[in-house]
């Protein structure tokens, strides 16, 4: 098939890398590439591990109540704060 192909300017930098270093025409870079791709992208997800995080105990609850704002600053601040 022929068609005409627009390469962004950093798609075209690593394609001139790969057919330097692999001693490649354009032709063959790009079919190269686009097969690797393609295979990757048709290939099924990998599943995930969930990431989990350890769980710490904080001890207990120095204030009170988190519910009266003031009295908690009050208590981390000190009473000087009121």
């Amino acid at each position: 098939m022929r068609t005409t192909l627009t390469l962004d300017d950093d798609v075209a930098a690593l394609l001139d890398r790969v057919r330097e270093g692999r001693g490649l025409s354009l032709k063959q870079a790009v079919n190269e590439a686009l097969r690797y791709g393609l295979q990757q992208m048709m290939a099924p997800a990998r599943p995930r591990r969930p990431y989990r995080t350890a769980t710490v105990s904080l001890g207990r609850c120095l204030v009170g109540s988190l519910d009266d704002v003031a009295a908690a600053l009050a208590a981390a601040e000190g009473e000087t704060f009121r």
